[in-house]
């Protein structure tokens, strides 16, 4: 009877999260989309519902909710879920969907779709090979397997996020990185914008004329054919008449400077802005953040470091650890274990709260960058495939963020995977992606003013 309860609550807890994954693809993604596969919108709530249904069971976990052996079962099948949308269905429907976008396979995309799918798994199972992921003993069709791979494509899109938004989100917010933007400087890069505009229509309005004389004097109609005419066209003018190709280049030459005015001048107005906004109390909140995540991205790479070159993974979580060196050095009785399951449960929450809504506010800009009429439903199953592979490694990562004993099902359900070769590899690849933004950021704000005075 406790199992059906257990079941029913997952159930519900299933269909909200599909239903807001349904929401999220209706009025985020595809909310300027007339075209779309509901066989896509499916896919993509269903793994988002998964997804987070592996976080609700985190947070279970901690709490004690449901019973012991309904959580594993839900954590089974969660888990046998999300891999085979991950592994078989997502990368199916991708391959399905770009040869549909392909004349010349139409009539075969079943088949050719097929051959894309095996060409995934070929090079997904090599995948694991150069890492040391498993133990010799899993069998080749071991859950084991699919998660290992799949936790290291993951892992390491979740270490380069990390890395990118440790450096950019005090780039980001702080006022001390903001240029000195006054309206003098808009005033004279808007005049600039406005004498190109002028040039350029002046250009234009003597091709024009030299067209419209060409005509009148029978010219166009007696033009030579063929490649060689267009040729001789080209590159000789009449005596007394408007060289068009010398002055067409001109005009192709100023469009372009025109475009990066436009640019430069929606820079200025951004920043001027963004000057505005860091005076008023909200942009001064946001500032003291970006101290704070200065801060923080300067100790996540110290620690990164530290474990690369030490080689170590911690044995205890950060949450129970933190407590015992605080009431060590107050020397106060302290219930570290009642304290350590409540601040990990809201640490943890934090955590998968933030991870959310991070990752959907990436996709929808990402999928708005990228996307058009014809690709976008690539694009949402790509964006599904990617956010399926973060849910399950972050399920990987998190787990060093608990207290032990409530470890035990999420590493029965996972396997005996390397658990600690995830945790270095992410060091790595975090700290190879902070460096990259903090060189990548430092050259782009350097050469930022001097591109505004060479204008």
């Amino acid at each position: 009877m406790s199992f059906l309860i257990d079941s029913g609550i997952m159930f519900t807890s299933q269909v909200l999260f599909f239903g807001f994954g349904w929401l999220f693809f209706m009025r985020k993604l595809f909310k300027d989309y007339e075209v779309r596969q509901y066989v896509v919108q499916v896919i993509f709530s269903v793994t988002f519902a998964f997804s987070c249904t592996m976080f609700e069971l985190i947070i279970f976990e901690i709490l004690g909710v449901l019973n012991s052996s309904s959580r594993y079962f839900h954590w089974k099948l969660n888990l046998c879920v999300i891999l085979l949308i991950l592994v078989f269905m997502v990368p199916f429907y991708i391959g399905y969907f770009v040869v549909s976008n392909i004349r010349l396979l139409h009539r075969q995309k079943l088949l050719f779709a097929c051959v894309v799918w095996l060409t995934f798994m070929y090079f997904f199972w090599k995948l694991g090979d150069p890492f040391p992921i498993l133990s010799p003993k899993h069998g080749i069709l071991s859950i084991e397997q699919l998660i290992s791979r799949v936790g290291v494509i993951g892992v390491t899109l979740m270490a380069l996020l990390s890395g990118f938004g440790a450096v950019n989100c005090p780039y980001t917010y702080m006022s001390y990185f903001l240029r000195n933007v006054t309206d003098a400087d808009i005033l004279a890069l808007e005049r600039r914008l406005l004498q190109t505009m002028d040039m350029i229509v002046s250009k234009k309005k003597r091709i024009a004329v030299a067209h419209r004389t060409m005509f009148q004097r029978g010219e166009v109609h007696n033009r030579p054919t063929g490649f060689w005419g267009m040729i001789k066209s080209v590159t000789t003018s009449v005596p007394g008449s408007e060289n068009l190709s010398l002055i067409q280049q001109e005009v192709d030459a100023l469009e372009e400077l025109s475009r990066q005015l436009f640019l430069e001048t929606a820079d200025l107005h951004a920043t001027k802005e963004r000057i505005e906004y860091s005076k008023t109390f909200q942009g001064k909140y946001f500032n003291f953040l970006g101290y704070f995540f200065s801060i923080y991205c300067v100790w996540k790479i110290f620690m990164a470091t530290i474990n690369i070159v030490f080689d170590r993974v911690g044995k205890t979580d950060p949450v129970t650890r933190g407590i015992e060196i605080t009431v060590n050095y107050l020397g106060i009785q302290f219930d570290v274990k009642f304290w350590s399951q409540h601040i990990s449960f809201i640490l943890v929450g934090i955590i998968i709260v933030t991870s959310i809504r991070g990752l959907l506010i990436t996709l929808t800009k990402f999928f708005y960058a990228i996307s058009s009429s014809k690709s976008s439903n690539v694009i949402v199953l790509l964006l599904a495939q990617i956010m399926g592979m973060y849910f399950v490694s972050s399920v990987l990562l998190i787990r060093m963020s608990m207290p032990p004993e409530y470890r035990i099902i999420i590493t029965e359900v996972l396997g005996e995977l390397q658990f600690n070769f995830y945790h270095r590899w992410f060091d790595v690849i975090f700290l190879v992606s902070a460096l990259s933004s903090i060189l990548f950021l430092y050259l782009a704000h350097k050469q930022a003013p001097e591109k505004h005075m060479a204008l």
